[in-house]
């Protein structure tokens, strides 16, 4: 078994086809067929199944996969450190909807500086989440669990060979524009909700309540939307009156100040905090955000 298989075998999973895995490695698509079944030889499993649609990976080979993904990032993580001194440093973050992480993001690009740096981060679903941190194409990964999600999630995340690190415990506040006809409540109750729609975050094909990331996801609503971005929430949440359930953190640096967040009185705890990979240690940039995420738990406070 060689890097170089490796890397093969993660090119063939990422585009789905020998033919265009063989055109990004710019080798035949015979040889590259050929390094495969050798490597499948060697464990004495297949990897993949071919079909007249294109590759599928086994359930083995997912397994063999995750392993190898570890690898040949540690590869370039030593050769960036060790070899390609000039390299610029990575950093890259995924997260459920959260205003706060976005901005705690802003001031982590600010105090590193750009210079010798590149970012990403992507608001995206929480399966999707657990994925990008699993196949390193995130560092860290924000979410939430409670009492409801845990078991469940912590599972998951055995699976993945991740774990998550608590940074600070939300009440449960409801989330809608500042001239909605509740807005001048002290505390909202789900009773006082019910003619109002209610906003969830789409999680597509993994569309279980223990991946929610709205409080209450076992709740009987008579009126749900779903949508699969912040702006659109934020424009349905102004055209239809509608509302979401939320930690109460607002960012209105960037999100201004035309929503606002009220207290629910069938409040939930939310431990909000950040995965990572097993056994690996954060890195600088990754201890930077997690300062700058922490400074959200001193303005929670400031709320109660």
């Amino acid at each position: 078994m060689t890097l170089q298989q490796l890397r093969y075998v993660i090119a063939v999973a990422d585009h789905g086809s020998m033919n265009e895995a063989a055109k990004a490695l710019f080798i035949s698509q015979p040889s590259l067929s050929g390094a495969v079944k050798e490597l499948e030889k060697e464990l004495g499993f297949e990897l993949f199944l071919r079909t007249s649609r294109g590759i599928v990976v086994t359930p083995d080979g997912e397994e063999f996969l995750g392993y190898a993904r570890q690898v040949t990032e540690q590869y370039r993580l030593l050769r960036n450190r060790y070899i390609e001194k000039e390299s610029r440093e990575k950093f890259s973050v995924s997260m459920q909807h959260y205003s706060f992480a976005v901005k705690a993001f802003v001031e982590t690009v600010k105090r590193a500086g750009m210079e010798n740096y590149e970012f990403a981060v992507y608001e995206t679903r929480t399966y999707e989440i657990i994925e990008n941190v699993r196949n390193f194409k995130s560092e860290l990964g924000i979410l939430y669990m409670n009492d409801m999600n845990r078991k469940v999630l912590e599972k998951i995340l055995r699976e993945n060979q991740l774990k998550f690190t608590e940074l600070f415990s939300c009440d449960t506040y409801v989330y809608l524009r500042s001239g909605h006809p509740l807005a001048g409540r002290e505390i909202l109750s789900m009773k006082d909700l019910e003619p109002y729609p209610c906003l969830a975050f789409d999680q597509g094909k993994n569309n279980s309540f223990y991946l929610a990331e709205e409080m209450k996801s076992t709740y009987d609503y008579d009126r749900i939307i779903k949508a699969n971005d912040r702006a659109t929430m934020l424009n349905l949440m102004n055209g239809l009156d509608a509302y979401t359930l939320c930690s109460g953190i607002i960012c209105e640096e960037l999100n201004g100040d035309d929503s606002l967040a009220i207290p629910l009185k069938e409040s939930e705890k939310m431990q909000i905090g950040y995965i990572h990979r097993a056994g690996s240690v954060v890195s600088a940039l990754g201890e930077i955000y997690i300062e700058e995420l922490m400074k959200y738990q001193s303005a929670y406070a400031g709320k109660n």
